[in-house]
């Protein structure tokens, strides 16, 4: 019988995929601290960026549907203007708040297709993993 582990799997672990090679897009999944686990392991949002000069969507952003109060510091540092650079540096930074790079699925048609799929992986795989937010 398959035990049930005492930790979910990372957000990177639950995306591991074969990078497209060419694909102009990368991708992150936001996070934020979860009470319960006392990590950045709760999931709020996907954050997917192009970074080709002209293109015609330069930023996508996925939010996880039910959580947005936990959400609220992702949507006061996100601007408008988030580029690939910022998204580079949260994946470095410590704290409540972290990014996850991912890979670009297989599949992914363009970039709002990618973080699309990448949301649907997360709301399928990671976020029924996770005990309450409360800890109970």
């Amino acid at each position: 019988m398959p035990t049930k582990p005492d930790r979910p799997a990372s957000p990177s672990a639950v995306m591991a995929t074969e990078a497209s090679v060419t694909s102009p897009w990368r991708l992150w999944i936001l996070l934020v601290w979860h009470p319960a686990l006392g990590l950045p392991m709760d999931p709020v949002a996907v954050l997917g960026l192009d970074g080709r000069p002209g293109a015609p969507v330069q930023r996508v952003v996925r939010w996880v549907p039910l959580v947005y109060e936990p959400a609220d510091p992702w949507r006061e540092r996100l601007g408008e203007n988030s580029t690939l650079e910022d998204a580079e540096r949260w994946t470095t930074q410590s704290g409540a708040c972290s990014a996850e790079a991912v890979e670009v699925p297989d599949g992914a048609l363009d970039l709002t297709h990618a973080a699309d799929l990448v949301l649907d992986e997360l709301l399928a795989e990671l976020i029924p993993t996770l005990p309450p937010r409360d800890g109970a």
